[in-house]
């Protein structure tokens, strides 16, 4: 799905009236009625509403989803900020169908008062292009000091579309955001999550082709897109037609990073599994990964080097390899010598952090798995960092480096080195537990080991990784979800995704 600017969904509204054709108001009533929808099916029990509208087009959405809720028997206050002489066409269209009930003037925030089980947010669209202050300042602070579930409509009143870095005005602090067509980039950033809640995203019938035709560098990465990605298996291939992944790390008291990812590589369809481990991790891998290879370094209790890679496929630097002398030697020969993408993680992005020069040697179209605080130290992120400031620089090495960087996290994010970045859909607080890192680079060796291109590794790879993660939280819950369900799900997410 794109991900489309302000600007360029005015732009879809417009081609969509113009071509389908449709009046505006009737494609606000769409809109409206899609928001309805979702309200009446998600919190059925609900009885009274408040509905705070601006004098826009926003605000016109609201007065439609009044009336939709006012004619099912709801109790609903509307109140109405601004002015209405200056009010948009459509939002006069729908104060006139509004002609049941009352509806109040805001003259003070003091006037937004009650007890409601919903309060909606209606006051600001896509198009606010200055910080808000004064009067709508008010009126949000009493928005948000309402006791209700708080729902904003296309976007929480105050939030700008894309950029919010400079962005010190008053926002409504949503529960949900119902938004239309297609989601918008500041929701993807973490410190926006206060004022979006949990956004879902409704379509209210604009121009496919419209919206297709358009650039934009920024995706969200859904399940019907991923099912169309998996490579059928042939019926007379062998295990030597999905390729041989190496995996390289471990060390004493840290070798469960080598067995997830080695799990994990080999559940996701690898052909053939190697693992390069200290002597110490000999007993604990062979028993607990059965299927896979293993070749010991000679050092007992770490790496110090590692051998030629010309058999594998594709090699994963894994978690709990150690960031000592040793260990940076044995990786910097590693980017010497590698002609296969490399998938790294955790204790060689720190090394690589710790040497920024060395990022130069990484062989094309490597992924990098960075968590945020990693990402800072490899990126040089100044401190108090956010989102958008992360979102900027990835794209930026990416190009640089020629590879890609998945950022974990909510809404993990892959970006390539030709400036297009996808934002993943699945996934849950409980898979923020030790060892769901290391399984995602599994399933990512896994994917490149089976020859799927690095892009479309890394992208499958993370949608898978979360699509387990959301089945066995919904079976055994977010708070008892570990690191080992994640992989014991991955069936049941390609189950689905196959269906």
């Amino acid at each position: 799905m794109r991900i489309l600017n302000a600007q360029q969904i005015r732009e879809a509204d417009k081609y969509t009236i113009e071509h389908k054709p449709i009046a505006s108001v009737d494609l606000m009533e769409r809109a409206a009625t899609a928001c309805y929808d979702w309200i009446i099916a998600n919190f059925p029990a609900a009885k009274s509403f408040a509905v705070v509208c601006g004098v826009g087009n926003n605000g016109g959405d609201g007065l439609a989803i009044a009336r939709l809720l006012r004619d099912a028997g709801k109790e609903v206050t509307v109140f109405i900020a601004g002015d209405t002489a200056k009010a948009s066409a459509d939002f006069t269209a729908n104060l006139q169908r509004l002609n049941s009930g009352t509806y109040s003037f805001i003259k003070s925030e003091d006037d937004i008062q009650g007890f409601f089980d919903i309060a909606i947010d209606s006051l600001l669209g896509i198009g606010l292009n200055k910080q808000v202050k004064g009067f709508l300042s008010d009126v949000i602070d009493a928005f948000n000091k309402l006791n209700a579930t708080k729902i904003a409509i296309d976007i929480p009143s105050g939030l700008y579309a894309d950029d919010n870095t400079d962005n010190d005005g008053t926002i409504v602090k949503a529960d949900y955001t119902l938004t239309f067509e297609t989601p918008k980039l500041s929701f993807f950033f973490a410190e926006n999550a206060i004022y979006t809640g949990y956004f879902n995203v409704l379509p209210i019938g604009l121009q496919t082709d419209f919206i297709e035709q358009k650039f934009t560098p920024n995706n969200f990465v859904l399940g019907n897109e991923i099912s169309k990605l998996i490579i059928p298996r042939a019926k007379f291939s062998h295990k030597g037609t999905y390729g041989h992944a190496l995996l390289v790390g471990g060390s004493k008291g840290k070798m469960g990073a080598m067995v997830l990812s080695t799990k994990a590589a080999g559940r996701t369809g690898a052909g053939l599994t190697t693992a390069y481990i200290p002597n110490c991790g000999y007993t604990i891998m062979q028993s607990t990964v059965p299927s896979a290879m293993c070749i010991t370094d000679v050092e007992e209790n770490s790496i110090s080097a590692i051998p030629q890679t010309d058999a594998y496929t594709d090699i994963a630097v894994v978690p709990g390899m150690g960031m000592g002398e040793e260990q940076a030697k044995a990786f910097k020969n590693l980017l010497s010598f590698t002609r296969a993408p490399l998938i790294i993680d955790a204790d060689a992005l720190n090394i690589l952090a710790e040497n920024p020069t060395w990022a130069h040697f990484l062989p094309p179209q490597s992924i990098l798995t960075p968590h945020p605080g990693e990402f800072d130290r490899l990126a040089q992120m100044p401190k108090g960092s956010n989102g958008y400031d992360r979102y900027k620089k990835q794209t930026e090495l990416s190009g640089k480096w020629n590879c890609y960087i998945v950022l974990k996290g909510a809404y993990t994010s892959i970006s390539s080195p030709d400036g297009t970045m996808f934002f993943n859909s699945t996934g849950n607080p409980g898979m923020a537990t030790g060892g769901s890192g290391d399984v995602l680079t599994g399933i990512i060796c896994g994917l490149v080991a089976q020859n799927y291109k690095p892009r479309l590794a890394a992208i499958i790879g993370v949608y898978l990784h979360g699509l387990a993660g959301d089945i066995a939280a919904h079976e055994l819950s977010e708070n008892a979800l570990t690191a080992e369900d994640i992989i014991n799900y991955l069936s049941e997410a390609f189950i689905q995704l196959q269906q």
